[in-house]
């Protein structure tokens, strides 16, 4: 049997006051084909639970609930979300309110009008606070560097996948997920719409500082090597620079202008010898590197319980 034609996939974490309203909202859209709800409960601390499981029981949609052992983070739960969902597409959408039911159904829409496989939302004006904004910025102009996609093409949480396309992400096990890097390394089959960005209904944004730092990390990290090969090229540029000082000192002494007391030669060759070990850091880092993508056995996520309307 046939899924519906999209699913609605929602991490929340303490999202007791925001998500009645939300999952009220999807539920009154019209979507031909049909729809279902995908909530997310990444281990929340308020009665988010309680609430979800009434909205289960209440359901006017098919309406799935997973419930995850502990917090893990909006990326492993959206990844959670995507393995429970059965839709052709597959929109996920914040839990505070901020992206609009409506706008989501245009992101499926244009993503099956233009046969694309995943179309982010683009927001014209942001709600989000200057810190978030400047955490989003910071972030598309970071994966502009380390991840293959086009320079200035802006990528939000706001998107919609093809079922097909979520069904490829959802093998990969790696304790910090990137949802992003993934989508890149399976389609070039990328698009992007503007959208109405709203404020928040309740309550205040989760991403702290150090939630943003373990995002970027996990971009940087786990689906690029770029890091590792900019301290290779930092090693190559630093021997080089012991190789030309190393012989503008060789000459000076044969000049008999050489600096006094030895200098010279000391300093090109801690020049030299530094570089030459950053070099190979920098490949014994690349072989770690990739090592350490393919072994690492974390759990990404622990499912403790599934309900379904």
């Amino acid at each position: 049997m046939s899924g519906p034609a999209l699913s609605f996939v929602i991490p929340l974490y303490n999202s007791a006051v925001t998500i009645g309203p939300l999952v009220k909202e999807i539920e009154g859209l019209t979507v031909e084909g049909g729809h279902e709800i995908v909530l997310v409960n990444d281990g929340s601390a308020d009665r988010t639970g309680e609430v979800c499981r009434e909205l289960v029981a209440q359901a006017r949609v098919p309406i799935i609930y997973i419930e995850h052992a502990r917090n893990f983070g909006e990326h492993n739960a959206v990844l959670t979300g995507w393995r429970h969902a059965s839709g052709e597409y597959v929109v996920n959408l914040d839990d505070d309110s901020q992206n609009p039911p409506a706008e989501a159904v245009k992101l499926w829409q244009h993503a099956v009008r233009e046969h694309l496989d995943v179309v982010f939302g683009h927001y014209e004006v942001k709600q989000h606070s200057l810190f978030r904004n400047f955490g989003s910025w910071f972030t598309n102009r970071m994966t502009d560097w380390a991840l293959d996609k086009p320079a200035g093409f802006y990528l939000s949480s706001f998107r919609c996948v093809s079922g097909f396309i979520t069904r490829q992400v959802a093998h990969y096990t790696g304790p910090y997920p990137y949802l992003d890097g993934l989508l890149l390394q399976v389609t070039q089959r990328i698009g992007s719409i503007t959208v109405r960005h709203d404020k928040r209904t309740a309550g205040e944004s989760g991403y702290t500082f150090r939630r943003l730092l373990r995002l970027w990390l996990s971009a940087w990290l786990n689906f690029s090597l770029a890091p590792l090969r900019a301290a290779t090229f930092l090693g190559l540029i630093t021997a080089a620079a012991g190789v030309v000082g190393f012989g503008i000192v060789v000459w000076l002494w044969f000049e008999n202008r050489g600096p006094a007391y030895g200098w010279g030669w000391v300093t090109s060759a801690v020049l030299l010898f530094s570089g030459a070990q950053l070099v190979m850091l920098g490949l014994i880092g690349e072989y770690l590197g990739r090592m350490f993508l393919a072994v690492n056995q974390r759990p990404q996520a622990v499912v403790r319980d599934v309900v379904r309307s």
